[in-house]
């Protein structure tokens, strides 16, 4: 099925957002980091963002960018002869999951090497949302598809943590982008513990390598190491030397992989290359997962001050009850 799209108002009625065009940008983003809050309409098939309220208006969540994005970089520079981008596509939106189990600990996946797009990245589980798909539908889908886990009706509720301009290749450094998405980061806390939901996964090969459950505390110390920047690493003195994760062999089963913090405080490379590390937006990802934990995150220039708005309840998408979404 095609990719649903994304969506801005800027004058009065919905507008598709070109391909090469930045997102953030066209919605005000200044000379900072980010983020910016942006009011959204969170509905089937539909992603329509704006830096206003407006009816219809779901939600009031932030939106970042890292400071490399090639779309802000491209909307500040000439056009280069021969470097067009396309003109006949517009912004894919995706999904991603922040599966919390009830020990509040958080899956993460490493993408299979031979993947073209964003090889031996760790990142939740995720993809395009498709058309007349629901977002919770779409990220349940991707769970299913890539980790083999269903969630059971009625134990686990859902809340959007936030949104990400997303491009592939990450960097102008790495060649001109050929992929550009909004992602939505759900946080979808489940009832059941760790060691439960363990026992149910069953990876798929050819999209999954490994995959790793981090604490709060070592979350902290993977989004404290800020992409693209010089902020210092604030890390805590005690934390452990490695994350223990499991890896998948070539017949499919798993076997255990005592991954290196190092691996994990790994930062985005001037050149493109395959080294395993820890994407930029699922630092993100987790630094707004601890900011709903109650937890606050370790300091980052890029998550300089966000406009507290209205109480996080008030800017959280009205949630579906927990029986719904089928997740197939």
């Amino acid at each position: 099925m095609a990719a649903a799209r994304v969506q801005l108002l800027l004058s009065g009625r919905p507008e598709s957002v070109s391909f090469a065009r930045s997102v953030c940008g066209l919605l005000g983003a200044g000379p900072g980091l980010g983020p910016w809050p942006i009011h959204c309409s969170l509905k089937r098939g539909r992603l329509v963002l704006s830096s206003r309220p407006f009816p219809g208006a779901s939600a009031r969540l932030p939106l970042q960018r890292p400071p490399f994005c090639p779309f802000a970089a491209l909307d500040e520079r000439p056009r280069v002869p021969g470097a067009e981008l396309p003109t006949d596509r517009g912004v894919d939106l995706g999904v991603a999951v922040i599966l919390q189990s009830s020990d509040k600990t958080v899956l993460l996946t490493r993408r299979a090497r031979t993947l073209s797009v964003s090889p031996n990245l760790w990142v939740p589980p995720g993809g395009h949302v498709e058309l007349q798909e629901e977002l919770l539908d779409g990220g349940l889908r991707e769970l299913w598809e890539e980790c083999g886990l269903h969630l059971p009706q009625g134990q686990f509720s859902w809340v959007p943590l936030g949104l990400w301009e997303s491009a592939y290749p990450p960097k102008l450094s790495w060649g001109l982008p050929k992929y550009h998405h909004i992602v939505l980061y759900l946080l979808v806390i489940s009832q059941e513990s760790q060691q439960q939901l363990q026992a149910r996964i069953q990876p798929n090969p050819s999209e999954v390598s490994a995959l790793m459950w981090l604490t709060p505390d070592v979350a902290a110390a993977v989004a404290a190491t800020e992409d693209g920047t010089e902020t210092p690493r604030l890390l805590p003195q005690d934390l452990p030397p490695s994350v223990l994760a499991l890896e998948l062999e070539e017949d499919g089963r798993a076997r255990p992989l005592v991954l290196p913090m190092s691996t994990l405080l790994r930062m985005i490379p001037t050149m493109a290359e395959g080294k395993e590390r820890v994407s930029t937006g699922t630092k993100f990802a987790l630094r707004l997962w601890l900011q709903h934990l109650g937890r606050t995150p370790p300091p980052c220039k890029s998550a300089a001050h966000l406009d507290p708005g209205p109480a996080k309840e008030e800017w959280n998408m009205d949630p579906l009850p927990p029986n719904q979404g089928s997740g197939k």
